[in-house]
């Protein structure tokens, strides 16, 4: 996580670009709207966050992500969010693909299947998110399951990952902000781990008390906040991002100010 935070801390940021790119005729050209978007909102963006799915779905997927790696500056990092989570020969298919062929900078994945689908993607520099309570709202939520060693599925998962990085330190948790008591309780499970953190905006999120339940006391950081419709439909994207990093940036301070 030793980019993120470097990053985090040269643009005065914990915002994280979501990149879904859809078709439509206000924006026309995918291509070129996804170059603009970029080049308007590099300059705030602790993050960028491409979504797998929206890319596989066209024809040239592969080759766009390629192309947009290249409009990304090299110092901010570039989360492929692909949830992968496969045993371990298929995951390191998966790992090289996401850094070998399109030159990730992280991704997100899937736990479901234990360490072997998480550590093939830990590699030294490399940043891996691994979902813990995420932002949408099953009937059937798998992860709010009580254990009969207590707590839930989505507490085990980050225990996971909390004794994980003592030898993979590149490790963090997908924390929804749709849930910000869950957001808060997770924080205090893993205090000083990385949250990448969906939800704010067209899902529902509250921004305040995402800062709130999940910065981390001792420095303000810890969570990557991701939007992407917000600033993908804004007719200036770099307006809207910057809107929101002053917003986050504000809350960030009351936040640590509350805790002096």
């Amino acid at each position: 996580m030793e980019q993120l935070t470097r990053r985090a801390q040269t643009a005065n940021s914990l915002l994280c670009v979501g990149l879904d790119p859809v078709e439509s005729a206000q924006w026309g050209n995918v291509e070129a709207r996804l170059q603009q978007v970029v080049e308007q909102t590099a300059e705030y963006a602790a993050g960028f966050k491409p979504n797998l799915a929206f890319f596989l779905a066209r024809p040239d997927g592969v080759a766009l992500l390629q192309r947009l790696r290249q409009w990304i500056p090299a110092d901010v990092p570039m989360i492929l969010d692909g949830k992968f989570g496969d045993i371990a020969n298929t995951a390191e298919r998966y790992a090289a693909f996401a850094y070998d062929v399109i030159g990730a900078d992280g991704v997100t994945v899937n736990p479901y299947m234990g360490e072997d689908a998480i550590l093939p993607f830990a590699r030294p520099g490399k940043a891996v998110f691994v979902l813990a309570k995420t932002s949408n709202k099953p009937t059937h939520s798998w992860q709010d399951q009580e254990l009969v060693s207590g707590g839930t599925v989505s507490d085990y998962s980050a225990d996971v990952v909390q004794t994980l990085t003592y030898e993979h330190p590149g490790l963090g948790l997908v924390v929804g902000a749709t849930n910000p008591t869950a957001l808060g309780h997770l924080r205090q499970r893993c205090p000083e781990l990385w949250f990448l953190v969906p939800g704010v905006g067209a899902q529902g999120g509250d921004l305040a008390a995402t800062v709130q339940a999940g910065c981390r006391a001792s420095d303000g950081l810890g969570v990557l906040i991701n939007t992407s419709r917000a600033i993908w439909q804004a007719a200036d994207a770099g307006a809207a991002a910057r809107e929101l990093t002053q917003q986050i940036n504000a809350l960030r301070s009351e936040r640590l100010s509350a805790a002096i």
